[in-house]
């Protein structure tokens, strides 16, 4: 392996150990004296009858696993929610549906649910949020179903409904999101979150359970209207959302509750920090340029190949190696029925800008170990891979026109491969950008 290959897969593993749920909650958790600690915070345990732990999204089991090893037989119970199985000691794990919720993710929610009410005011919780966790766990208000919930979120998916929008009609459809699950217990809590959005907005975050919800009735209406879904809605759905705008239904909860508090642990930022003491101490001068990078993968590969380019070009090879850091997801609109996914596709669409230019090095990967319909995390582009390419007689344009990243990089040696790690703060990108001889 080349030194830029080397550089720049210590540098992500660096980073993804960052915000691995053990070592987050390792961080942020813990009992010193009489208090449990968290995120810095204080709670004296004098006042706490019970502690329980409950979760629920990718992240929950490993964080739940580092929870037992930091509380022990302080915890009185719980309930974990993912999409993986696993056991643990004093806490139930619980298997959800994901991407779409279905009978599972309802079981579960119920699971939740009797939990949480049940604590008394004396009682405190623990309670572990990552992405997930909108499908994983799912109640539909009555006197919706599952289906109906299915339905909807197919029709917001095929008229390209934006994820705030989808966001605000499922919250109003659901007895456990946009705070609703947080208003079913007497009990005082925290919840931990390793964020998966783009500015870590608490009120996106696995759908913000036990959090609050800025959209009202009146929006998700609108909403519906505007991509000309009204008509298409199951009709109990429909009735639902006219009831609401009426004010004959209840909104969800605009304000938090004040016996809960929410700290974000882990998130893409918190990643590139890490990611970048990595890099310089490897020698590299380093810059954070986003945690909010966005757009057709495309889009994004030709922006970032260019920058790498321009400064490749101007700066005094003294000045060289450099590594620019990019955090955040884009998206990739498939034409074709190809496998791959949107960190195979950003670098299959870098190693066109590339071409045989050395000193150009695009690694880009998701901190959860899976990209698309693929084993695969991401990739990476270099003049190698192209030089490969050219040699096995793989025309870019090719892959590109069938979506099908994977099969690319299988034949010419530039997957990352990791594995399912647990969490997910997002993708991370890695541009390397050194002189002729790099």
């Amino acid at each position: 392996m080349n030194f830029f290959r080397q550089t720049a897969s210590e540098i992500f593993s660096e980073a993804l150990r960052a915000v691995l749920p053990e070592s987050l909650i390792r961080e942020n958790l813990a009992i010193l004296g009489d208090e449990l600690i968290v995120a810095n915070r204080g709670y004296p345990l004098a006042g706490m009858r019970n502690l329980f732990v409950f979760g629920s999204g990718k992240a929950s089991v490993g964080s739940a696993k580092a929870a037992v090893e930091a509380l022990g037989d302080r915890i009185a119970g719980g309930v974990v929610v993912s999409n993986v199985e696993g056991q643990l000691d004093r806490i139930r794990v619980v298997v959800g549906s994901h991407p779409i919720p279905d009978s599972r993710s309802a079981a579960a929610a119920e699971m939740i649910i009797k939990g949480l009410a049940g604590l008394s005011e004396d009682d405190f919780f623990i309670y572990l949020l990552s992405g997930g966790t909108s499908a994983l766990i799912e109640k539909p208000l009555p006197p919706l179903s599952i289906a109906d919930l299915q339905e909807t979120s197919k029709l917001l998916l095929r008229a390209g409904v934006p994820v705030d929008g989808m966001n605000a009609v499922r919250k109003h459809l659901s007895l456990i999101k946009g705070g609703r699950l947080g208003r079913m217990t007497k009990a005082r809590g925290v919840v931990l979150v390793i964020s998966d959005v783009i500015g870590d907005d608490l009120e996106t975050i696995g759908s913000a359970p036990l959090y609050k919800d800025r959209s009202s009735g009146r929006d998700v209406c609108e909403i519906l209207s505007r991509y000309g879904l009204w008509e298409k809605l199951p009709p109990v759905v429909r009735n639902l959302m006219e009831r609401t705008r009426a004010g004959e239904q209840e909104e969800t909860p605009k304000e938090e509750n004040p016996r809960i508090d929410h700290f974000v642990i882990g998130s893409n930022r918190k990643a590139l920090k890490k990611a970048k003491m990595k890099a310089e101490s490897l020698g590299m001068k380093t810059w954070i340029m986003t945690s909010r990078l966005h757009g057709e993968a495309r889009d994004v590969a030709k922006a970032l190949i260019a920058l790498g380019r321009e400064i490749r070009q101007t700066r005094e090879s003294s000045n060289l190696p450099v590594c620019l850091l990019f955090g955040g997801e884009t998206t990739v609109t498939v034409r074709g029925n190809g496998k791959g996914g949107r960190n195979q596709e950003l670098c299959l669409a870098a190693l066109k800008e590339i071409g045989n230019i050395p000193g150009l090095l695009l690694l880009s990967a998701g901190t959860d170990g899976i990209d698309g319909n693929t084993e695969a995390a991401g990739a990476l582009a270099d003049a190698e891979i192209s030089k490969r390419a050219g040699e096995l007689g793989l025309s870019i344009d090719d892959f590109l026109e069938r979506n099908d990243s994977f099969r690319f990089f299988k034949q010419t040696g530039g997957l990352i491969v990791t594995g399912p790690t647990g969490t997910n703060v997002m993708d991370i990108a890695i541009l390397l950008i050194g002189g002729n001889g790099s």
